[in-house]
């Protein structure tokens, strides 16, 4: 049992340094993402999917299914409302394997490769890292980067998907691999990811600055190649070193904080307004019938709920 007694700002590191990553990687990552480094985690994952868009085979057919266009805050929520049932309840318990369940009906109705959806999974371990590496209050120490990808091999498990890199430098080789073969420009990537930008204008404290600042500090956050893929402008340099300055500023401040004793969740966040009355896990997502974006000859499965309850 894990005291919620906390006074010292490295007694969660402690804690970690305890456990095992290759068996406890799930506990770890628990720590990391509600005690340690919420809000980081948060930014850093959201920043994550966000990349995934200048993969031309991810942006077209995000932009063809018109979630994250049409419903994109709906979207937001559940994807961040899922992922966080997974780890919160572990791949065992019924909630947990309920998400998973969720999460993998609804890839199975698109014509998704097994490449993508890795390069996917290699966001989530990658991005986390070389965010923190930046602008978190400490970089992540070697045992909680090898617990975040044993997490995310496993839940890579859970959904079928093939080659999954060994260790978290591979899946760093296997992300830099794919976005220098397919990062390119196209016009249903374009609208996702403005889409995205849209919404993150409204969160709070953003909706408090003009629309245009938010996304310029947006643009600032963004390496070349991700902007050139998207084709985002490039913000003047003063305001781009200005932008990471703060990111930074704000680790440090954070350094001096004292440890969370109970964990953040992203349900709390003000970010997520789908479900102000509560939530059921079975219930998240969407739920197409038929084939609802042209498959290549590729499996389509029909998620509706009286559908899926028998997967």
């Amino acid at each position: 049992m894990i005291s919620l007694d906390r006074k010292d700002r490295f007694d969660w590191l402690h804690e970690i340094e305890r456990l095992d990553p290759d068996t406890e990687y799930v506990e770890i990552y628990r720590i990391m993402s509600g005690h340690e480094f919420p809000w980081d985690m948060n930014q850093s994952l959201s920043f994550a999917l966000f990349r995934t868009y200048a993969v031309p085979s991810i942006g077209r057919l995000l932009a063809e299914t018109g979630e994250f266009t049409e419903r994109v805050q709906k979207r937001y929520d559940d994807t961040a409302l899922i992922l966080e049932s997974v780890l919160e309840h572990g791949f065992a318990h019924e909630t947990g394997r309920a998400a998973i369940r969720r999460m993998n009906q609804m890839h199975r109705s698109y014509p998704i490769t097994q490449d993508d959806l890795r390069y996917v999974l290699c966001t989530f371990v990658v991005v986390p890292i070389r965010w923190m590496d930046a602008y978190g209050w400490r970089p992540f120490t070697e045992r909680e980067k090898v617990a975040s990808a044993n997490y995310y091999r496993e839940l890579g498990r859970h959904m079928g998907i093939t080659a999954i890199p060994a260790t978290h430098q591979e899946f760093a080789d296997v992300l830099d691999r794919y976005e220098a073969e397919h990062f390119g420009y196209d016009d249903g990537s374009r609208a996702v990811a403005d889409s995205t930008l849209e919404l993150m204008t409204t969160f709070p404290p953003n909706h408090l600055a003009p629309k245009g600042l938010v996304k310029t500090f947006s643009y600032a956050l963004m390496d070349a190649p991700l902007r050139d893929a998207l084709r985002y402008p490039a913000p003047p340099k003063p305001v781009e070193v200005a932008s990471r300055a703060a990111l930074k500023l704000r680790g440090r401040v954070v350094r001096f904080m004292k440890p969370r004793p109970e964990p953040k969740m992203v349900r709390d966040m003000p970010s997520i307004r789908s479900y102000p009355g509560g939530f059921e896990v079975s219930r998240l997502g969407t739920f197409p019938t038929g084939c609802p974006v042209p498959h290549g000859g590729g499996r389509c499965t029909d998620a509706r709920p009286e559908t899926a309850a028998r997967t």
